[in-house]
């Protein structure tokens, strides 16, 4: 049994604001000396797609649902104020203007401080999501094992 405490959060939403909350807390709580660990499961799940495309073999539905979903947390819409595309655009813009992270910047340095990236292995098999089609050095599970995370985890957030 470790001292050290323990932050986990499922990241459900596929909302690049939501996504960069969810990171800016594990980020915070990696700095702290917390284990952190974010399941990713169903729209979550795009914040850990490859920007690429990475030629798999698909059915009809897994196909289609690869061609809606965003490539790549870079290309996530917002929650609110999303106006086709344009608030994504205006975001990005102001937090250039104010030297704040972007999305993929906070992914990047959650896998430098060991936050544990987790990847739903239900969800990957519903939307057809592939191993080669996400992230390097993630982590791939179902909900058991992050369930037995949260089980000792001081903070569990679900965003």
């Amino acid at each position: 049994m470790t001292d050290k405490k323990r932050t986990t959060i499922v990241l459900f939403s596929g909302d690049y604001d939501k996504a960069m909350a969810a990171y800016i807390i594990a980020n915070g709580a990696a700095a702290y000396d917390h284990e952190v660990t974010i399941f990713h499961t169903f729209w979550g799940l795009n914040a850990l797609r490859k920007d690429e495309n990475i030629e798999v073999k698909k059915g009809f539905m897994e196909k289609m649902f690869g061609k809606m979903m965003p490539r790549g947390a870079d290309k996530m819409g917002l929650s609110n104020m999303n106006f086709a595309g344009m608030g994504p655009k205006m975001i990005k813009g102001v937090m250039k203007k104010h030297n704040a992270m972007s999305l993929p910047a906070l992914i990047e340095m959650a896998q430098e401080q060991d936050v544990k990236l987790v990847s739903c292995t239900m969800t990957m098999d519903l939307l057809g999501l592939q191993k080669e089609e996400l992230l390097d050095n993630i982590e791939y599970a179902g909900v058991a094992a992050y369930l037995a995370d949260a089980e000792d985890g001081n903070v569990n957030l679900f965003i």
